[in-house]
């Protein structure tokens, strides 16, 4: 029952114990008057009362005799038994308020287990709590005698004449589990629980796991008892219908997770972002994590969040540029008076402080949050999001596209191993290719097409119906559209394809010049897929100093701005490369869902920053 970890003292002393709820916890023992030798434990089934009664039985009652001062010192056995429940009791004020809120309140004349002997009955007879995810993968293994409790939240209830069914989901798998309750066999409060047991309500039950009578699970709990553990309101609860639209889920963004889509994609999302981590560890790469305030733009394109604490709300009192020789004062505002002294945003990239660290380390990736201030409401782009940025030293654009295809591949697998339920799901109700087209990417090599190339098989395409395209206008220098990107991947070449050397004019100021064209093209590429498009981004950087410099004025950047980034190039410099993968792309690729929107747990996009 419990391994005490203190000696008696004054009228309590704590004990390490395995709650009766499931989970580990820290309770307090407290000397109460008693009856017959029998000690009560109780277990928080709510913040507010003591509910779960377990009893423990002295093996005789000889060992009841040991008087107050000698409390938890015998070594006398005993048994423990669970054996419904009390009415409720407020809990002790000092035990209140933790995870596993635990209590024990034992005769002050009876001889509990000693510290010894009583870890190993602890564990037999508190229930143990299992996810629903294990019931499904260890089926064939399970010991139906083990009495088990489950933890979660209400999808449905139906209560007949002699059972009730309640499907319980916890969060760690689709499908949930059933609890079957035959109403003549439960106590009263037992029963009075089941009457008010509502959809969204969370729970608590317990019982034996056995092989389920129906045909839509292989297990099932057969519960003997189940305690509501949060109550949820049917008439006002926004999630009582069973289905939703996307659109209106995005809505109530804070409860969509108990969705099956809006779970599924929490379980991908989960699964895609370690699998992202193991393959950069696994190849020698550092993570490192860059600022997410800087006064850098990465890309050079103004489209940033701007940081500051001066008060906006009074324009008047805003500090104002003034110059120095005329004394005029303009309507720029004066950030050097502001927090950093300087102008200052959200990053729209990890690349620049990631190629710092290449420089040093070798090969690291960033994974974390950017930030894009641009006014777009398509189903491809948020103002914040998640990118996976490697950067390479010793590297060109060859072994940039290696490593992305590596990765996705590598990733994409780990999806289809362990993602199975939730990838079914989505083959089912959003893209019945899904599992195909999965398979079909780690299996096949990706295409590697020059720019001038892309350009050549779609103006041959689009010239035999301009009608069927919304930009028809292609030419060497035109930036491919979503709808040029995806015809590529998905009928002219129904593959991954990498597009590689993109003109200069079109990309960002530190990619690296080609040579041998001219200067025209620079040494880039985008990795463009079917259902998507384009999902990774990357370059061979530019490492000389003195390209560099002329290319940041040519794009009128402010080069003190980047004096950290030039020296760089002044010290040691290497040829680098790295790349960027979007990582909500990513997960609306292998869902197969359709908006970005609905990849991320609370998107943020023109007009919405919303929980």
């Amino acid at each position: 029952m419990a391994a005490f970890a203190s000696p008696y003292s004054s009228s309590a002393y704590t004990v390490g114990l395995r709650g009766a709820m499931g989970g580990a916890g820290t309770g307090t023992v407290i000397v109460a008057g008693g009856d017959g030798g029998i000690g009560r434990v109780f277990a928080a089934s709510t913040r507010t009362s003591w509910t779960r009664a377990i009893v423990w039985r002295p093996s005789s009652p000889s060992s009841s005799s040991s008087s107050s001062s000698s409390l938890g010192m015998s070594s006398g056995g005993g048994t423990i038994d669970e054996v419904g429940t009390d009415d409720a009791i407020p809990p002790p004020a000092h035990a209140a308020g933790g995870r596993d809120d635990v209590a024990v309140v034992v005769d002050a004349a009876s001889s509990p287990p000693s510290t010894t002997s009583s870890s190993s009955s602890s564990s037999s007879s508190m229930p143990r709590r299992v996810k629903t995810s294990s019931i499904a993968q260890s089926s064939s293994i399970i010991d139906e005698d083990e009495i088990v409790s489950i933890k979660g939240w209400v999808r449905t209830v139906r209560k007949q004449k002699t059972v009730a069914f309640v499907e319980v989901n916890d969060g760690s798998n689709m499908g949930g589990i059933q609890c079957v309750l035959n109403i003549d066999d439960v106590d009263e409060s037992t029963m009075a629980e089941i009457d008010k047991l509502t959809t969204g309500c969370s729970v608590h039950a317990v019982g034996n796991i056995v092989k389920s009578r129906g045909g839509k699970q292989s297990h099932e709990l057969s519960a003997s008892s189940i305690r509501i553990i949060g109550q949820c309101p049917g008439e006002s609860y926004p999630l009582a219908k069973k289905r939703h639209s996307l659109e209106y889920l995005r809505t109530i963004a804070h409860l969509r997770p108990r969705t099956n889509t809006i779970a599924a994609v929490g379980r991908v999302r989960s699964i895609l972002a370690g699998a992202i981590h193991s393959y950069f560890q696994a190849g020698g790469f550092r993570y490192v994590q860059t600022p997410l305030i800087t006064a850098s733009d990465c890309e050079g394109a103004g489209e940033m969040f701007r940081v500051t604490t001066l008060d906006l709300d009074d324009v008047d009192s805003l500090p104002r540029i003034r110059n120095e020789k005329t004394g005029i004062v303009s309507r720029g505002v004066d950030h050097g008076r502001d927090f950093f002294g300087k102008a200052a945003f959200l990053t729209v990239s990890g690349q620049l402080g990631g190629e710092a660290y290449a420089t040093a380390l070798g090969d690291v990736y960033t994974f974390g949050p950017t930030f894009r201030a641009e006014n777009s409401q398509t189903a491809r782009h948020l103002a914040e999001f998640w990118m996976v940025e490697p950067e390479m030293a010793f590297a060109d654009l060859t072994s940039a596209m290696d490593s992305a295809e590596g990765m996705l591949k590598y990733v994409v697998s780990r999806a289809l191993e362990e993602c199975d339920e939730d990838l079914t799901f989505f083959a089912n109700f959003f893209d019945k290719g899904l599992r195909g087209r999965l398979e079909k990417l780690v299996n096949t090599p990706f295409v590697r097409l020059p720019y001038r190339d892309a350009i050549m098989y779609l103006r041959e395409e689009i010239s035999k119906d301009p009608s069927k395209w919304q930009f028809p206008e292609v030419e060497f220098g035109t930036d491919l559209a979503t709808e040029h990107e995806r015809w590529l991947a998905e009928k002219k070449f129904e593959s991954a394809v990498f597009v590689y050397n993109y003109p200069k004019k079109i990309k960002a100021f530190y990619m690296r010049d080609n040579d041998d064209d001219g200067g025209e093209t620079v040494n880039a590429m985008d990795l463009l897929v079917p259902g998507v498009g384009e999902l990774v981004g990357g370059s061979q950087r530019e490492e000389r100093l003195d390209v560099l410099v002329e290319k940041m004025k040519e794009l009128d950047l402010n080069i003190d701005d980047y004096w950290w980034y030039l020296d760089l190039r002044r010290f040691g410099s290497v040829p680098h490369a790295g790349y960027g993968l979007g990582f909500e792309r990513l997960v609306t690729y292998v869902c197969g869902i359709d908006n970005i929107r609905d990849a991320i747990a609370f998107p943020r996009y023109p007009g919405n920053a919303e929980f």
